[in-house]
């Protein structure tokens, strides 16, 4: 299970599932068991962000993503993040491109 699983059909899904679905993956895949509670919240509200966009019939542009990206990246010794944390989240957003 990876970020494509979870964000694949992300505007039939209400929170409640897709929280799941989140939890669901970090349980079964290892590969994402560094991430530390403050860093799970902050991809979930990605998650959710992009979600409402996708509700309303509007496609995340490749700017909106290179933003968040920039965004995270300033902020990332505030938030906690490492470069292992940074590449995950990168691959997250970059799975709305798709």
């Amino acid at each position: 299970m990876d970020f494509q699983d979870v964000t694949r059909d992300l505007t039939q899904q209400n929170s409640y599932w897709l929280e799941k679905r989140f939890e669901e993956m970090m349980y079964k895949n290892p590969h994402y068991k560094n991430l530390s509670a403050a860093n799970r919240q902050l991809i979930l509200d990605l998650i959710k962000k992009y979600k409402e966009k996708l509700r309303r019939g509007l496609k995340p542009s490749l700017l909106t993503i290179k933003n968040d990206k920039y965004h995270l990246y300033q902020n990332r010794i505030k938030l906690g993040l490492t470069p292992t944390d940074l590449e995950q989240i990168n691959d997250l957003l970059d799975s709305f491109l798709k």
